[in-house]
């Protein structure tokens, strides 16, 4: 018997090409989708995209879906309590391991496995030091196709938020920006592909300005915050 895995699922284009090699690796049988959801705006955190496009992507991917909620603005302490507590439950449903999009953030994968490795679970990471513009170019012949629904203003202008990712695409990309948007520079949600049942229907909304305050330690910029431009996906 092939071990249980839980995938953790952005609804963007790394996890989309992450859970299509899982699938096509076929070394671990995927339970369910875990998403960490914005309590108050249900929201996927980050990405911004509504819950009810979430669920369809889930649909038509095959698999439940595990939300786990946050609230808006979670300290580390919250964060951790109510993540330590939703892998408790998943464990406790014989799962093993937990599969994510990441591809070159050491930190952020020492993170999650000191994380994991505390309940003895295991990390999985199936783009692990591919080439990002190798693979925002599989990605794309693979046949899957996906929207910028968030920019970080410190890396790009408005005007790529709502933006269909193409060769085009990658091409007005600045030199400084990875192509696969890995240091945060964008995020994406990903509409069809190989991968999905049938794609999922949406209209674009306004394109909203969102600020966040900066940790005390990090003063590159005056005002102390991080801005976002924010791609209003509608459900249809």
């Amino acid at each position: 018997m092939k071990p249980k895995a839980i995938f953790n699922w952005s609804s963007g284009k790394d996890s989309a090409l992450a859970l299509y090699k899982t699938l096509k690796e076929d070394q671990f049988e995927v339970t369910s989708l875990l998403t960490s959801i914005n309590k108050e705006f249900q929201r996927i955190s980050m990405h911004g995209v509504h819950v009810s496009l979430l669920e369809k992507q889930a649909e038509s991917l095959g698999f439940p879906l595990i939300k786990m909620e946050l609230p808006k603005e979670p300290s580390m302490e919250e964060y951790r309590e109510i993540m330590s507590k939703t892998m408790n439950e998943i464990q406790s449903q014989g799962v093993t391991h937990s599969i994510f999009g990441d591809i070159f953030l050491e930190d952020l994968r020492k993170y999650r496995e000191d994380q994991l490795h505390t309940i003895g679970m295991e990390g999985v990471f199936p783009l692990w030091k591919i080439n990002t513009t190798d693979l925002i170019h599989e990605f794309l012949e693979l046949g899957f196709k996906t929207i910028v629904t968030c920019v970080n203003e410190t890396y790009l202008d408005k005007s790529f938020a709502g933006r269909i990712i193409d060769k085009d695409f990658i091409k007005d990309l600045p030199e400084n920006v990875d192509p696969c948007g890995e240091n945060g520079e964008f995020h994406t949600f990903t509409f069809d592909g190989p991968i999905f049942k049938n794609s999922i229907g949406f209209e674009i909304g306004e394109t909203v300005k969102k600020t966040y305050p900066k940790p005390k330690s990090d003063d590159r910029e005056e005002n102390g915050e991080y801005v976002f431009w924010f791609c209003d996906l509608i459900s249809k």
